[in-house]
């Protein structure tokens, strides 16, 4: 691995994005940040992590604030900053966090718009997770041990709470094969495969820099 490398992975949910995220850091040796983005912007910011935690991941629903910015998280309003929701407070430590990580060692992320963040970083391969929603589903059950039903109820209501997410906090959609080096169908190959493909992606790609 080159020493900054970082791979930044998005996901539909139930797709295995964190467990491929984490078998391409044993894979490769190098470190695996997903929750701890939250502790680590908790720090930073001298926020509560269990407070940051209830936010992760979720855009502000707070729509006047919204219109007061202009429908962005960076609209220059510095006389309303001191009302900056929660959420987006952890966004912009999350994001201090994420581009610290990247100056200092190679890794993967998990989600928290982690492309769009280091979008001008020149060692940053970007993923995408995704797979049939009937496999998703189907993993979701096994692992929360609810029928398959509830679990597409979560996985659709997840999938818009991500995309809502990552739209409100990029100029890009949620998803979209543009925005990414590599989109993989877990569903096909598997977790284990699609680690080791990726891996294999990675290494291609670092030789030819």
């Amino acid at each position: 691995m080159y020493k900054n490398t970082v791979i930044t992975i998005g996901r539909q949910y139930g797709s295995g994005g964190r467990e491929i995220g984490k078998k391409i850091s044993e894979i490769l040796g190098i470190g695996y940040y997903d929750d701890e983005l939250i502790s680590l912007a908790a720090k930073n910011s001298g926020m509560h992590s269990d407070t940051l935690s209830d936010v992760d991941e979720k855009a502000t629903n707070s729509l006047l604030y919204t219109l007061a910015m202009g429908g962005s998280l960076f609209g220059g309003n510095a006389a309303i900053a001191y009302e900056m929701p929660i959420n987006d407070k952890l966004y912009i430590a999350q994001s201090e966090v994420i581009k610290d990580l990247a100056k200092r060692e190679a890794c993967v992320i998990i989600g928290r718009c982690a492309d769009y963040v280091l979008k001008d970083y020149p060692s940053v391969i970007n993923l995408f997770i995704y797979a049939d929603l009937d496999k998703r589903a189907a993993r979701v059950s096994a692992r929360r041990g609810i029928t398959e039903s509830k679990a597409r109820d979560i996985i659709i209501k997840t999938d818009k709470q991500r995309a809502n997410y990552y739209n409100y906090y990029t100029s890009r959609k949620w998803g979209r094969i543009e925005n990414y080096d590599l989109c993989i169908d877990s569903g096909r190959i598997g977790c284990d495969k699609a680690a080791e493909v990726i891996a294999e992606y990675v290494s291609h790609i670092e030789k030819s820099i």
